[in-house]
């Protein structure tokens, strides 16, 4: 049996975000479908969830963990659904913050150094936040597939 969320694993695939606000649940969405695959022991795949990237930090180390992969909705001006490999010098100071409102792209930068660090964005369509929405839009929900093709080859699997 495969570990599924060990701690300092040489890759950590983060999905962050929140099913109940819309298109903000496409990370969780994207770590269940690579959940369901046989991957390699060096991985490990987690639900983030709210707490987002900052949660992550407990999961890494720079010792063993070498690339820390984040999924998650982004405004980058693209058409929805649409998938886009972001880098931590790719986002702008405060442009990046978790459900508490912090900035997460300070401690991203402190730690690039140490870990290679990869943001698959997709471009999102609707967040309801504060309202509850269960439901990725069409758009969004079409690019889940190839999120998952597109993490598998970073992590060195063809599919």
């Amino acid at each position: 049996m495969r570990r599924m969320e060990s701690l300092y694993s040489e890759i950590v695939v983060a999905g962050c975000g929140n099913p109940l606000f819309a298109d903000d649940g496409f990370g969780p969405a994207v770590v269940e479908r690579l959940k369901e695959l046989e991957l390699p022991e060096n991985v490990t795949v987690v639900d983030a969830g709210l707490g987002g990237p900052h949660f992550i930090f407990t999961l890494l180390n720079p010792e063993s963990t070498k690339t820390l992969i984040i999924v998650d909705i982004a405004d980058f001006r693209g058409e929805p659904g649409e998938l886009r490999w972001l880098s931590v010098d790719e986002l702008p100071v405060g442009s990046y913050r978790d459900a508490h409102s912090w900035d997460l792209t300070e401690p991203l930068q402190v730690i690039k150094d140490d870990i290679k660090i990869r943001i698959l964005a997709c471009q999102k369509k609707y967040v309801s936040a504060p309202e509850m929405v269960i439901g990725i839009t069409d758009e969004v929900q079409r690019s889940i597939p190839e999120a998952v093709s597109e993490i598998l080859k970073e992590i060195g699997m063809n599919n």
